[in-house]
C-alpha cells in the first residue's frame, strides 16, 4: 500500500523521542518517526509526500469538554447573540433576533443564544415585542438561564403551579405568581432536549462543528453530555459514523439527570447505548452529570454562602451522596467514568468526597473521572485531585480578569476567592492528568495559540476583551500547555495508546502551526496560524 511522507519540524510529545523531522504512516498509522533521510527510504519512491517546510507538526490537538451539537446548532440553526460581546446590549440583542427571525420565516420556534445576563429586569414582555405569534427564546451564553416569550412559555407548559412547584429560585414570577419568562438550571435542562429537531437536522448541525473545529485545529473532542441538547444526537452521530462522514473523533459523555433514581439503571442503558451506537469516530465513554450552575447566576455551589444573599451557597444539583457513589461504582464496572460540571467550590469537594469513597469499594484508583470549570478550588482538594487520580479540566481562557465578569464575582464571592481562581499549575503540582477545555459554545472562544497564551500569562493578547492578568501564580509552562491539549486528553478518553503523540503504531493525527509553541517569543505565539490538520495521516484542513 502507498504511504504517506510527513515532513517538517516534529514535536513528538513522546517522552523518549521528543524531536523529530519526519514521520511515516502507514495504513493510517504512524509507522516511523526519525531522520528525514531513513523516513523517505522507508516510504518508498511512490509515496504520497506532505512536506510542511520549516512549519511545526504536532500530535492532534484534542478538546476535553465542549458541546458539539450545541455548537453546529448555534452556528447555523441559531440567532447568534454572543457577536454584541461581554456586555449586554438588549437593542442590539432585538435587532439581530429580529433579523433571524425575518431572514428564516419558514421556522415554527426560534432560539437565540449568547444573552449575556445583567441587573436589567428583562421579562417576557421583551420577547413578545419581537415574537408575537411564535415562541422565542433567548439563552446566555453560559447556558444555565433563559428567557421565554408567552408563547415558549405556553409550549413548555410552565404555569404558576409549575413556578411554585420547582421554586420561585429557578422560575421567576410576576406579582400575580406567573412565570415572568426566565427560568435557570433544573428547568432550563428540562426545556433543552424536548427543543424541535430532527435527526437529519440535528446531522447538519455536527457537520458544521466539525468542519469548524478541523479548520481551528481539533482531530478529537470529548462531547461532555452529549444528550443535553437533544436525546437524538447519539443517534445522529452514529449514522454518520456509518455513512463515513464523521472525521472528527468524538467520546461522548451521556447525560445522567440529577439526583438520577436508579444509578444502576441509568449505566446499564448507557453500556446498551454504547454497544448499540459505537464506532470508529463516535465512542460513549462515560457519563456527565451537573453538581452546580455557575457564579455568575448565583448557582454555583460554593464551600460559603454568597456575600450579597447571605444564608445561601447556591445550588446543590446532584447531591446525593449515596447516589453519586453508586454512579461511579457502576460507571467502573463497565469501563467507564463520571464526567461533573463542578464549577463552584463546594461541589468540587463533594465530587472528591464521592470518588474517595467509591475507590474503596472498585478498588480502582484510575477510573479517570473528570471534574471541569473549578472556578474554586481549595489547597486540600487540590491535593485530593492528584490522590485520586481524577482529571482536572481546566479553562485557560476564563483565567484572566475580564470587566464585568471579574468584578461580579468580587461582588459575589469576595475579593480573595476572585483573585485565586481557576488553578491550573497547582493541579499538575500535585501530579493530577490536568487537561484543558473550552466548553464551547457555552463559551464563545476555543483557540489552541490562544489557550498556551492564557496558560502562561494569565490574560489575553494586547488586552483582548480588556482583560487583565489574574492568579499568575498558577501560571504553566508550554510544554504543560501542549500535554493539556494532546496527551493528558488521550489519557482522559483511555485512548493514550492509539492518540496524544507521534509514536510508532499510533493514529496519525496531526496538527501543523507555522510557529514553534516550545521556544518562540509568547507574543508570536498567540498570532500562530494554523497550517494543515490531519487525520488518520490525510490532510482534511490546509490553510
Amino acid at each position: 500500500m502507498k504511504q504517506t511522507l510527513i515532513l517538517g519540524n516534529i514535536i513528538t510529545m513522546d517522552e523518549k523521542r521528543p524531536f523529530a523531522k519526519a514521520a511515516v504512516v502507514k495504513n493510517g498509522v504512524f509507522s516511523y518517526i526519525g531522520d528525514a533521510a531513513e523516513a523517505k527510504r522507508l516510504a518508498g519512491d511512490d509515496a504520497h509526500v506532505l512536506d510542511y517546510g520549516d512549519n511545526f507538526i504536532y500530535p492532534g490537538f484534542m478538546e476535553s469538554h465542549c458541546h458539539g451539537h450545541l455548537a453546529g446548532y448555534r452556528a447555523i440553526g441559531q440567532a447568534n447573540l454572543a457577536q454584541i460581546g461581554l456586555k449586554p446590549d438588549y437593542p442590539k440583542y432585538r435587532e439581530i433576533m429580529k433579523d433571524f427571525i425575518a431572514q428564516n420565516p419558514q421556522r415554527e420556534f426560534y432560539l437565540a443564544a449568547g444573552w449575556v445576563e445583567d441587573e436589567q429586569p428583562v421579562t417576557k414582555a421583551y420577547l413578545d415585542e419581537i415574537s408575537p405569534d411564535k415562541p422565542l427564546i433567548m439563552q446566555t451564553g453560559g447556558g444555565h438561564s433563559m428567557l421565554l416569550n408567552t408563547k415558549a412559555l405556553q409550549w413548555a407548559g410552565f404555569d404558576a403551579a409549575y413556578a411554585k412547584r420547582m421554586g420561585y429560585d429557578l422560575v421567576h414570577v410576576d406579582e400575580n405568581g406567573e412565570p415572568n419568562g426566565y427560568i435557570c438550571e433544573g428547568p432550563v435542562f428540562e426545556i433543552v432536549p424536548k427543543l424541535p429537531a430532527s435527526v437529519d437536522e440535528i446531522k447538519e448541525y455536527l457537520l458544521a462543528w466539525q468542519d469548524f473545529a478541523i479548520k481551528k485545529g481539533f482531530t478529537a473532542v470529548g462531547d461532555a453530555g452529549v444528550e443535553i441538547v437533544h436525546r437524538s444526537a447519539p443517534q445522529a452521530y452514529h449514522e454518520l459514523d456509518k455513512e463515513g462522514k464523521l472525521k472528527l473523533r468524538t467520546y461522548a459523555y451521556m447525560y445522567v439527570t440529577d439526583n438520577i433514581d436508579d444509578p444502576k439503571a441509568e449505566i446499564a442503558r448507557v453500556a446498551a447505548q454504547r454497544a448499540e451506537l459505537g464506532g470508529d469516530y463516535f465512542r460513549i465513554i462515560g457519563v456527565k452529570a451537573f453538581l452546580d450552575g455557575v457564579t455568575e447566576a448565583h448557582t454555583g455551589w460554593q464551600n460559603q454562602d454568597y456575600l450579597d444573599q447571605p444564608g445561601y451557597h447556591g445550588a446543590e444539583r446532584f447531591n446525593d451522596h449515596d447516589k453519586m457513589v453508586q454512579l461511579i461504582v457502576e460507571a467502573n464496572k463497565e469501563g467507564m467514568s463520571v464526567h461533573v460540571h463542578s464549577e463552584g467550590g463546594g461541589a468540587t469537594h463533594f465530587m472528591l468526597g464521592c470518588i474517595e469513597d467509591a475507590e474503596k469499594i472498585t478498588g480502582n484508583l484510575d477510573q479517570r473521572n473528570v471534574l471541569a470549570h473549578l472556578h474554586f478550588v481549595t489547597d486540600e482538594d487540590v491535593r485530593r485531585m492528584g490522590a485520586t487520580a481524577s482529571v482536572p479540566a481546566v479553562p485557560p481562557l476564563w483565567t484572566p480578569a475580564a470587566p464585568v465578569i471579574y468584578e461580579q464575582e468580587v461582588a459575589y464571592v469576595g475579593q480573595e476567592l476572585a483573585d485565586n481562581a481557576y488553578p491550573i499549575k497547582s493541579f499538575f503540582d500535585a501530579g493530577a492528568n490536568a487537561v484543558f477545555h473550552s466548553d464551547y459554545p457555552v463559551s464563545p472562544l476555543i483557540d489552541i495559540s490562544l489557550s498556551i497564551y492564557a496558560a502562561e500569562k494569565r490574560t489575553y493578547p494586547g488586552g483582548l476583551f480588556g482583560g487583565r492578568p489574574r492568579n499568575t501564580k498558577e501560571a504553566i509552562t508550554r510544554e504543560q500547555s501542549l500535554r493539556a491539549m494532546t496527551i493528558n486528553v488521550a489519557r482522559q478518553f483511555h485512548q493514550e495508546h492509539s492518540l496524544g503523540s507521534i509514536e510508532f503504531g499510533k493514529i496519525a493525527n496531526m496538527t501543523v502551526f507555522d510557529c514553534d509553541f516550545l521556544h518562540d517569543d509568547i507574543e508570536k505565539v498567540a498570532q500562530a496560524g494554523l497550517v494543515a490538520t490531519i487525520i488518520d495521516g490525510e490532510e482534511v484542513f490546509k490553510a
